[in-house]
């Protein structure tokens, strides 16, 4: 077969080279897939911190928040109980000095 076709050369290159295309395609598909997990892993993670900071924060907040108030009902029970004190040692002291005027004048 000097000028024809060799048909057992064409079907060995033939399969090479869809033995090629195959490795190829493998190998495109499994990068794509190992991006894509990797992406949704990344995207998860960083949901998740933030998710996570933001717990935190309000948190924090609300203990702040509390605190203060808290802070607040004690400084302000803390004066109505001194202005009380000191409105009642007027009053006694009035008094006791009204007793002595009536005592005085009998």
């Amino acid at each position: 077969m000097r000028y024809g076709c060799d048909i057992a050369s064409i079907n060995k290159t033939v399969a090479v080279v869809v033995v090629v295309v195959e490795v190829v395609v493998v190998l495109v598909v499994v990068v794509v897939v190992e991006v894509v997990v990797v992406t949704v892993v990344i995207v998860v993670v960083v949901v998740v911190v933030v998710v996570v900071v933001i717990v935190v924060m309000v948190v924090v907040v609300f203990v702040v928040v509390a605190t203060e108030v808290i802070v607040v009902v004690v400084v302000v029970v803390v004066v109505v109980v001194v202005v009380v004190v000191v409105v009642v040692v007027v009053v006694v002291v009035a008094a006791a000095a009204a007793a002595a005027a009536v005592v005085e004048e009998n």
